[in-house]
């Protein structure tokens, strides 16, 4: 359907879109920890800080230049990368489904005010990006294959 080179220009651009909105995800969590005052609550500041850094790092990551750094390593680096995104995103937003049905860590929330509904977007098309991404890269399996051998 598309061409070899189509399907690159779109896997990164996939992949840019992704990673900003990893990054986003991580901004979101950071002004909740800063400015909203969820440093404050036990266990939920810390998980809001770690999500944070987590994004940072994932996002960062999956917009560095890899094939420059370690040729050998780029694909496997991204691909876990990617899907690291996709878990930092998932389990966001598992985590707010929780907290809003019921209590996560004995933590509530109520309502979507304007930073849940960025955080919402942003890890939703998180995961529907980086998905995409790994598709259309044709990401390999992280256990390599053996070849059979010919006699």
């Amino acid at each position: 359907m598309f061409t070899h080179r189509t399907r690159t220009i779109l896997a990164h651009l996939l992949l840019g879109v992704g990673a900003a909105c990893v990054l986003a995800t991580g901004a979101d969590h950071l002004y909740e920890y800063a400015a909203t005052g969820f440093s404050s609550i036990p266990t939920i500041g810390t998980l809001f800080l770690l999500n944070f850094i987590a994004a940072t790092i994932v996002g960062a990551g999956l917009l560095l230049p890899l094939r420059r750094i370690a040729a050998r390593l780029a694909d496997l680096v991204r691909t876990l990368l990617a899907l690291s995104g996709i878990g930092i995103a998932a389990s966001s937003l598992i985590a707010l489904w929780i907290s809003e049905s019921s209590s996560l860590f004995g933590f509530t929330d109520y309502g979507f005010r304007t930073t849940i509904v960025v955080a919402i977007v942003a890890e939703s098309t998180a995961i529907l990006a980086l998905t995409a991404h790994l598709a259309l890269s044709g990401a390999r399996t992280l256990i390599p294959r053996t070849q059979p051998r010919t006699q």
